[in-house]
């Protein structure tokens, strides 16, 4: 593994009806539901270790911690980014960030842990 704080990555969607809080049924409003920015700041989290973890390894999400702030509704275009802040030991952190054109839709933290992909799906099972 070789992750180090500094790696980025930067995920794009263009929203469409399945990406909303109906769609979710976490509300009833007809625009990107939280659930949906959640996963795109999860997407964005692990493009950025794509390529940095070895052979048989993966990441697994252990927390997020995000402040939903704006609303965008179907066909606007989000944009997320995630930064990795910290490495400690197996446990990497990540900033995100994602906006669309007009403003700031979401911030906060995303923690997640490399696991050795065979040995983790036999806990699962």
């Amino acid at each position: 593994m070789h992750v180090e704080p500094g790696l980025t990555a930067r995920v794009e969607l263009d929203v469409g009806d399945a990406d909303t809080a109906v769609a979710f049924g976490s509300g009833d409003v007809p625009v990107l539901g939280t659930p949906r920015v959640v996963a795109l700041c999860e997407q964005a989290a692990v493009a950025a270790l794509a390529g940095h973890l070895g052979d048989g390894y993966t990441s697994v999400g252990m927390r997020v911690q995000l402040d939903h702030l704006a609303p965008t509704s179907v066909g606007g275009r989000v944009v997320a980014d995630a930064v990795v802040d910290e490495v400690e030991g197996r446990r990497v952190t990540f900033t995100v960030r994602v906006h669309d054109a007009c403003s700031l839709v979401a911030a906060g933290r995303v923690t997640r842990v490399v696991v050795d992909r065979e040995r983790f799906l036999d806990k699962a099972r």
